[in-house]
C-alpha cells in the first residue's frame, strides 16, 4: 500500500502525445487524457500524474488535506473502477490518491524511478512520511542533480525514488518526474528531439545507469532511464 502504481498523462493534444510516446517508448499502452478547460484556466500545464495506492481514498485525501494538500476537484471513479482524488501536495506538486480498479488496466510505461522536486524538502519528507509511511535514506550528491534524498515505500523495501530541493532553482516548478526505462538511451533521446521535445544533458548515476530529463512536445516533464 501507499506505492505509486499507475501513471497517466494529462495533456493538451492527445493524438500528438500518442505519436510522441510511441516514437520514444515504443508500443507501450499509455492512458492519455485531455486536460479539462477548468484545469487549464487554473494554470495547469501538461503533466504526468502518478497514483498512490490507498485503502480509503476519502480518508487518505482528508488526512493529506489536513497536512496542507489541496484537493483539485471531487473524487471520481473511471469506467474500469479506478477510484481517485487528484491533489496538489503541500509543496505544490500534483499527484493522486487512488484505489486500484478491480479489472485489468493498461500496464503503462515502465517506471524505474520517481523523483519529487520540491521547494521545502524537510516538509515534503515529513508530509509523505507521516501520510504514507515512506522511509528516507541519508541525502546524497549526484552530479547534475545536486543533493537528493532517496526513499523507500516501506522498511526493508527497495529504494524506489528520491526527493530534491529546488528552493534555489526559480526555473523549476514543484512536480513529480517519472523516469521511464528504455533499453538504449541514444535512440530514445533522438526520438524525443525529432518529435519536438526537449532534453537536458545526460546524468551519469553512481550505478552507471544514465538519466536524461526531458519535456515532451506539449511541455510535460519526464525522464529517460537507461542501463549502463
Amino acid at each position: 500500500m501507499a506505492d505509486f502504481f499507475q501513471y497517466h498523462l494529462r495533456t493538451t493534444d492527445v493524438p500528438l502525445a500518442r505519436a510522441f510516446y510511441a516514437a520514444v517508448l515504443g508500443p507501450v499502452e499509455i492512458e492519455i487524457f485531455q486536460l479539462h478547460e477548468q484545469a487549464l484556466a487554473r494554470g495547469a500545464r501538461p503533466h504526468w500524474l502518478g497514483y498512490i495506492d490507498v485503502a480509503d481514498v476519502d480518508a487518505a485525501a482528508a488526512a493529506f488535506a489536513a497536512r496542507g494538500a489541496t484537493p483539485l476537484g471531487p473524487k471520481w471513479v473511471n469506467p474500469q473502477g479506478l477510484e481517485a482524488a487528484v491533489m496538489r501536495d503541500p509543496g505544490g506538486a500534483i499527484m493522486a490518491l487512488a484505489k486500484p480498479a478491480a479489472s485489468k488496466v493498461a500496464p503503462g510505461p515502465d517506471v524505474a524511478w520517481r523523483a519529487l522536486n520540491t521547494r521545502d524538502l524537510a516538509s515534503a519528507q515529513l508530509n509523505y512520511g507521516v501520510s504514507f509511511g515512506w522511509r528516507f535514506e541519508e541525502p546524497m550528491a549526484i552530479n547534475g542533480v545536486g543533493m537528493t534524498t532517496p526513499f523507500r515505500y516501506r522498511l526493508g523495501g527497495a529504494i524506489t525514488g528520491s526527493m530534491s530541493d529546488i528552493a534555489e532553482r526559480s526555473d523549476v516548478h514543484p512536480h513529480w518526474t517519472f523516469h521511464f526505462r528504455v533499453p538504449e538511451l541514444e535512440p530514445a533521446l533522438a526520438a524525443v528531439r525529432a518529435q519536438g521535445g526537449l532534453a537536458l544533458a545526460p546524468i551519469l548515476l553512481p550505478s552507471g545507469e544514465r538519466v536524461v530529463v526531458c519535456d515532451d512536445a506539449q511541455g510535460a516533464a519526464f525522464a529517460l532511464f537507461a542501463p549502463s
